[in-house]
């Protein structure tokens, strides 16, 4: 093995150590923090949750947190095994032994990959599922419901997933130097595509959408969104409570295409007045350009990731320090795009805290902007039965929460919402 590729594996190694003890170290503060502070409901809190709503919570977080320890540990084992360990340059071997060289091979070595790797992992999912969910009372899926659901996810990945990989290793062989551009451009009109087509194609695949039938709750939803200057496709239900006793709301869709939807089990815990506050956060989202923030951002990013692997596919280094030998008499593009992606999440994580703290700093200002056209307390309130109702703990630990949260702490974000 070259300097070159000795180097590239130590960076691989540190970059893959050090991301897991700084998991490690985060999920054990979080831990200690949250099972510090189980015994007693913070005073900001004690007049409206319960102690065994707070314990609840806590356990919750814990379970969590020390599953997400061995989730951690599984992945970086799998990672190793894929890279340094010889994994994936065994599976490349034994297709071309096979198939030979191609785009038939290639195809083969992705989605050989994905189901291997998604089988590897369909255990951690049930564990999640069946044991840590259930128990705190919020899985409702049975067993056959959660396999269909694993079958029709792969149906859709491989009718939509391999044609899109095909196109994009035509134009990795086919498209010069610059092929990364071209590539960039497809994967960006894809998303974007796929904006328009999830919410009546795909997502009705998983969930039933049914028309909002409370016509007063219609009625005030859809002023809500006059008075905002927002239009919509229509307004539906899903049948959240099939699959989990969570609650959420969302807007799904691009354009003329957008759809708001909410679970029914959010509907049958906040009143029409606190539906309407979550509503306008929720638009709020879009009043302040946060979704055209984030296509933005994601266009960016994803252009200098296409840009990277244009350069680090043409480098044997980038091969040979992962374990792989790429092949002298076929191509290597789908092993270079199956590298890049084991990879990059190693060196991404370390921008985690950035990532949180511009989605955070998007939460306050869409909360600022459901005050200014609802009410501040109706927000409140409707939190507060979202945080006990999905046992998201009032006490996380400082550091964990600057790190990950995409959404500011209960404490901070109540508070803010007070002094509005």
């Amino acid at each position: 093995m070259d300097t070159a590729s000795l180097a590239f594996t130590a960076v691989f190694c540190a970059a893959l150590i050090g991301g897991l003890v700084l998991k490690t170290v985060l999920a054990s503060r979080q831990i200690r923090h949250v099972a510090r502070h189980r015994s007693a409901v913070p005073p900001a809190f004690e007049a409206t949750v319960s102690l065994q709503a707070h314990q609840k919570a806590a356990d919750y977080t814990i379970a969590k947190s020390r599953f997400g320890l061995l989730v951690n540990a599984v992945e970086a084992a799998l990672l190793l095994g894929w890279t340094l360990l010889g994994g994936l340059h065994w599976l490349n071997q034994l297709l071309l032994d096979w198939l030979g060289g191609g785009m038939l091979q290639q195809l083969a070595l992705v989605g050989a990959f994905a189901l291997m790797a998604g089988l590897l992992t369909l255990p951690l999912e049930w564990w999640s599922s069946f044991r840590i969910e259930e128990r705190f009372g919020f899985n409702r899926m049975s067993l056959g419901l959660w396999l269909g659901d694993l079958a029709k996810g792969a149906a859709v990945a491989v009718l939509i997933g391999l044609p899109v990989a095909a196109l994009v290793l035509w134009l990795m062989g086919a498209a010069g130097s610059l092929w990364w551009l071209w590539a960039w451009a497809v994967w960006m009109g894809f998303n974007l595509l796929l904006l328009v087509l999830y919410p009546t194609l795909i997502a009705p695949l998983f969930n039933r959408f049914e028309p909002l039938q409370d016509e007063a709750l219609k009625a005030r939803v859809t002023a809500l969104m006059q008075r905002c200057g927002f239009s919509a496709k229509g307004l539906f239900v899903m049948d959240g409570s099939r699959r989990s006793a969570h609650a959420n709301a969302y807007f799904t869709g691009f354009g003329a295409a957008k759809r708001v939807v909410f679970f029914d089990t959010l509907l049958g815990q906040l009143e029409p007045s606190e539906v309407d506050a979550v509503l306008a956060h929720e638009l709020g989202h879009y009043k302040r350009r946060h979704i055209l923030q984030r296509l933005v951002l994601m266009f960016g990013l994803s252009l200098a990731g296409f840009a990277l692997l244009g350069w680090m596919s043409g480098q044997a280094w980038f091969y040979t320090g992962l374990g792989v030998l790429p092949s002298m008499d076929a191509p290597n593009d789908a092993l270079a795009l199956l590298l890049f992606l084991l990879v990059v999440p190693l060196f991404t994580y370390f921008l985690q805290p950035l990532v949180a703290q511009l989605s955070r700093r998007h939460e306050f200002e869409a909360d600022a902007y459901a005050v200014a056209q609802t009410s501040g307390a109706d927000l409140a309130r409707a939190l507060l039965k979202l945080y006990k109702d999905n046992a998201s703990t009032l006490t996380p630990d400082p550091v964990f929460a600057r790190f990950y949260y995409s959404h500011p702490p209960a404490s901070e974000r109540l508070a803010r919402l007070a002094s509005s």
